[in-house]
């Protein structure tokens, strides 16, 4: 009886100062000196350390905070400026949709993959991650097991990108723009797009969001086109309900440009909440979710991120 009430005065002092130590950390996240990928290995290590408090609401939570974020942020775009951009980039779009579609789909058949987990990890990478497989799994009736098969691997090569792709832009010399177009492209979500065009610079990450989210839009007809593709007769499509609201803030900003100070800070605190967001990603992985990627989806991903990432260099530096 002793023993039972030790113990559980034991856990709840662990409980306590874990989320002590969580709340600690997801503070500093907001601080500028603390960096996207920082942020996301913290997150990581503390929970592969089991210091991550079990409310079961972290992803719900970063997803919710990283939509906003991706709001604030248009309030530091200028209107013009996005549209040009969308224009300019309208072919590299189209053009790597296509390729990462048919590539995955052609190797999906050569390495033995089921077929709605190739097109959920294609879809994902052609377009935004998460959200695409979000969109494109009813369309095709994936289930739960080929959905969080897709969605570990687009995840374990976001992770990655945070840390890789600033590192090559610098070695290479891009320019903001030059990087901010190559990560708009390359990065599958958008948090991970955000945190490794930020760490760049502010045009960079001003480009880089334009140019992503533009891609994004792109969720509707392929979510439409996958149902045709699977024969599903699934008619609602879950699209991102931030793009919408971030357009609206371009609007405003454009329509009302005398509070400009207002824009600035709203920016700047967007930034940082997104720092954030990539702080409770990092907490959610776990050893169980990397593992139920395996070796053979991962490889999937990995080709084709690598040929989207080198193509998509090769035309901005040519």
């Amino acid at each position: 009886m002793r023993k039972s009430k030790q113990s559980k005065t034991k856990f709840a002092i662990n409980f306590s100062y874990s989320n002590l130590l969580f709340g600690i950390i997801g503070l500093a996240c907001l601080h500028p000196k603390f960096s996207s990928p920082v942020a996301l290995l913290a997150g990581l290590l503390l929970s592969l350390t089991g210091m991550v408090p079990q409310s079961g609401k972290i992803i719900h939570l970063s997803t919710k905070l990283l939509g906003y974020s991706i709001i604030g942020l248009g309030f530091g775009v200028h209107l013009k400026e996005a549209i040009a951009i969308s224009q300019n980039g309208i072919g590299l779009i189209l053009t790597s949709i296509s390729v990462t579609l048919l590539l995955g789909w052609f190797i999906s058949r050569r390495l033995g993959i089921d077929k709605k987990t190739g097109h959920l990890i294609a879809s994902g990478t052609a377009i935004c991650g998460g959200s695409a497989i979000a969109a494109v799994a009813p369309s095709i009736k994936a289930n739960s097991q080929q959905i969080s098969v897709a969605l570990a691997t687009v995840f374990t090569l976001n992770a990655l990108a945070l840390f890789i792709f600033p590192g090559i832009g610098h070695y290479l010399n891009l320019s903001q723009q030059e990087f901010g177009t190559w990560c708009a492209i390359a990065i599958h979500d958008t948090s991970s797009v955000v945190g490794a065009a930020s760490v760049y610079g502010d045009e960079a990450l001003k480009l880089a969001t334009s140019l992503k989210l533009s891609r994004a839009l792109w969720i509707v007809p392929i979510a439409f086109l996958s149902s045709l593709l699977f024969k599903s007769r699934e008619k609602k499509l879950r699209i991102p309900w931030f793009i919408g609201f971030y357009c609206l803030s371009l609007l405003l900003a454009d329509l009302f440009p005398q509070p400009q100070q207002l824009y600035s800070s709203i920016f700047f605190l967007s930034k940082r909440v997104m720092v954030f967001c990539l702080f409770l990603i990092g907490s959610d992985i776990s050893i169980q979710k990397l593992k139920a990627t395996g070796p053979t989806p991962l490889l999937l991903g990995v080709i084709l991120w690598i040929v989207v990432a080198s193509g998509t260099l090769a035309w901005i530096i040519s």
